[in-house]
């Protein structure tokens, strides 16, 4: 056992004492691609989705200096036929590069200090193989596998964080300019060269960004991706699924909608409901939901790309915390923070972060859930948009006074709402209407579902809220006219029987009418009370 070689199994042996959910199922999947071409594996996901669990898991059941068979022991890979094929079989290799990254950032030859340890490691626990003074890492390790007969599987945590941190136009790329490429030459020598054929069983490697149009593409061209935006077989054994979280609640005896409400909503390849991992387990451990999401120094280089505004990208990112969604070619991004050129780099860089949800089908992103849609309000604050951060500031008023049928207080909140002195809360057309109403009642999250095109009746409500859980508040129904009156509105609701469906759900329901006047600028609103 080594610093960085056939460390053990305590790592994943920590997750089985603790509460553990079963991903196990990665296992059979990795299994499939050893020894083969497809052997190289390359898995991004955003932060706090359970990577580093991930391949701790690996290690634990690849590792040869171990037994970790009893940590399997009734989960799914046991009853998987390639199990006893490959249980604690090879010499395993596990490099956290954020752990290398902080201790050798201020060094211009953090690469080969990396390359150094390593080879120091494995010289202490192979002493009978001998080591050239000219030998890089790859060379010692062909020199083991020859004389063991066992190829390594190469595991590295957080892999792209050279190609973050030493990017143009950062701090460290202008101390140390000449990194990027040092590293790049590394990861080519180690999984490009013809050597790493013998080399390694299989390799599996983790990191925030994709890999494919890096500067380190000819570098890691071999290596199948499986990312936020395209995750292939392995949606399911990163992030929650419904069922997984509906039986944690239970155990818990915490409410679900509330934790489907605070941190469902990844669409995750063909996994349609998908939790945040880490922000559920949390929960779970306090008995109560509430954000733990954590801003990252990635996310805050993005927030400036947000502030530049690239083709109406303000305009999309206050459409997507109103609940709507965006079309998105994340095929242009480079996968590179120095290349962010266009507002579809910026969302696609937000989908990989986790801040946005993709829909692959549709090629649309969204705002997942509501701690996300905290911290995306944030951040609008944090870059001064002032007249949005007004819209949200009053959003509680404005619920109040619509549950109380003040029909003038609505109208004044709507005026400062769309403020003529601004671009971003604009009514081109009708969905643009919805999305800045929706920002008006962004509050009414906290205590109500929000939908956006309800289906009910005969046809589809505008905006509909629904109370949560012993919420003790009515049902609001919302229809939005342009040009016409806000009676129109209230007509429309009853005339569709939009209120039949809602009904199912509550009790007292609120009709709403709201109109803007393109030629005057003005809002009007009519409030009733629904009665069957």
């Amino acid at each position: 056992m080594g610093l960085y070689i056939n460390k053990g199994n305590n790592g994943f042996r920590e997750s089985r004492n603790s509460e553990y959910v079963d991903k196990s199922g990665l296992i059979a999947i990795v299994n499939k691609t050893l020894f083969t071409r497809q052997k190289f594996s390359c898995v991004t996901r955003c932060r706090r989705f359970g990577k580093s669990m991930a391949a701790q898991m690996l290690a634990a059941y690849y590792d040869l200096s171990c037994d970790s068979r009893s940590l399997f022991a009734g989960l799914e890979i046991e009853h998987d036929a390639s199990f006893e094929e490959h249980l604690n079989k090879y010499p395993v290799i596990y490099l956290d590069m954020t752990d290398f990254f902080t201790r050798f950032k201020k060094h211009d030859d953090i690469v080969e200090r990396i390359d150094k340890a390593v080879r120091d490691d494995l010289a202490t626990v192979y002493p009978q193989v001998p080591q050239k003074e000219d030998d890089d890492l790859m060379e010692l390790m062909l020199r083991i596998v020859y004389d063991t007969k066992k190829p390594f599987f190469f595991i590295i945590d957080e892999w792209d964080i050279i190609c973050r941190e030493y990017a143009k136009p950062s701090p460290l790329y202008k101390q140390h300019p000449e990194v990027m490429d040092e590293y790049v030459n590394w990861l080519r020598r180690m999984f490009k060269s013809f050597n790493a054929t013998d080399a390694f069983a299989g390799v599996y490697i983790t990191g925030i960004l994709p890999i494919k149009k890096y500067k380190t593409q000819s570098a890691m061209n071999n290596f199948l991706e499986y990312s936020m935006v395209e995750p292939g077989h392995m949606g399911r054994h990163f992030g929650f699924t419904k069922e997984e979280v509906q039986q944690l609640a239970v155990k818990h005896q915490m409410a679900f909608d509330e934790m489907e409400k605070w941190y469902d909503g990844y669409q995750i390849g063909d996994e349609s409901s998908m939790f945040n991992p880490s922000s559920v387990m949390q929960a779970v451990s306090r008995g109560r939901c509430r954000s733990f999401w954590s801003v990252t120094a990635t996310f805050n280089a993005v927030s400036d790309y947000i502030d530049m505004n690239f083709k109406g990208l303000k305009d999309d990112i206050i459409f997507l915390l109103g609940g709507g969604r965006a079309k998105v070619n994340t095929t242009k991004f480079q996968n590179d923070l120095s290349e962010i050129n266009s507002r579809d780099d910026v969302l696609t860089v937000l989908i990989h972060l986790g801040y946005l949800s993709f829909d692959w089908r549709k090629n649309e992103c969204y705002v997942p859930n509501y701690e996300v849609s905290g911290e995306l309000s944030n951040a609008v604050e944090t870059n001064n948009w002032n007249h949005v951060v007004s819209a949200l500031q009053q959003s509680e008023q404005l619920l109040d006074d619509t549950i109380a049928g003040d029909e003038q207080a609505v109208t004044r909140a709507l005026e400062a709402a769309h403020s003529n002195d601004t671009s971003i809360l604009s009514y081109n057309d009708e969905n643009s209407l919805a999305c800045v109403i929706s920002i008006a009642y962004y509050y009414a999250r906290n205590e109500y579902y929000v939908h956006r095109e309800y289906a009910s009746g005969k046809g589809f409500a505008d905006l509909v809220m629904i109370p949560r859980k012993n919420v003790d508040k009515p049902a609001i129904i919302i229809e939005l006219k342009k040009d016409k009156d806000a009676t129109t509105g209230i007509d429309q609701i009853k005339n569709r029987n939009y209120p039949q469906k809602v009904a199912e759900y509550t009790g007292d329901i609120l009709l709403v009418g709201i109109n803007y006047d393109t030629e005057t600028k003005q809002h009007s609103c009519r409030i009733e009370k629904w009665t069957k």
